[in-house]
């Protein structure tokens, strides 16, 4: 049976269900499917593996590689969920011993009871005109001061800046800001309805007129990345706190 993977909201969280037999060659788009499932920035992300069978167990480091850029952004707990005795087995070695197993839905849900990890954050849709940068600016900057983070007003409103100056110069969609407290670090993603992927310019000097926005925020973030979702992409990026 091919692998599926079918996701539904639980409020803030998001359950998916990954069913049939896993192999290698489905790995490539599990792992597209379940990073767009974190562009989604949920609270949580919990996947059922009751009814998935590992055909081949290298297969498994989907869900490593998921946990790891889940890490890195949008810092979502990812928690599996209900796995078959065979497949338990697997995800005890040592390969995976930091992935979170647990028996059931129930269970996963105490866990986050424990641990929650969500924090504040402000969300704001914009039209791709100018001015949009300016008002994304303003927006970094106060919910860095409500959040009694002064030191990170300046990077995060550069950062903001130009992740919106992009998606109005190039992308031309409606977009959503986003920024984020987070235990470890304060993120900044936009989220807008072009599927091309962001890419660091080569060869573009910094006092260039244009071109240089990714570069300013490659040298100012801790991290920043892109990630396609189901109808355009998320770039993203975090400031230690």
């Amino acid at each position: 049976m091919a692998i599926t993977y079918d996701v539904r909201g639980d409020e803030t969280v998001l359950i998916g269900s990954i069913r049939g037999s896993l192999a290698l060659e489905d790995v490539s788009s599990l792992h597209v499917n379940l990073l767009k499932s974190l562009a989604e920035q949920p609270t949580a992300l919990l996947l059922d593996l009751s009814a998935m069978h590992v055909t081949d167990p290298l297969a498994l480091s989907v869900f490593s590689a998921t946990t790891r850029q889940a890490a890195r952004w949008p810092e979502t707990p990812v928690l599996l969920f209900g796995p078959p005795p065979p497949t338990r087995e697997l995800l005890n070695g040592s390969a995976y011993r930091r992935l979170i197993v647990l028996g059931g839905l129930a269970e996963a849900r105490a866990r986050l009871a424990e641990d929650p990890g969500a924090g504040p954050r402000v969300f704001e849709e914009l039209l791709p005109v100018r001015g949009a940068a300016r008002h994304a600016r303003d927006l970094a900057t106060d919910a860095c001061l409500r959040w009694d983070l002064p030191h990170l007003a300046g990077p995060a409103s550069l950062i903001a800046n130009e992740l919106v100056g992009n998606v109005v110069d190039h992308a031309h969609t409606m977009m959503t800001l986003r920024l984020s407290l987070l235990p470890r670090y304060l993120t900044v993603a936009v989220r807008d309805g072009s599927p091309v992927e962001v890419r660091l310019p080569v060869d573009v000097p910094l006092d260039a007129r244009r071109g240089r926005g990714l570069m300013l925020v490659d040298a100012t973030a801790h991290a920043w990345g892109c990630v396609l979702t189901a109808d355009g992409k998320v770039v993203w990026a975090s400031l230690r706190r």
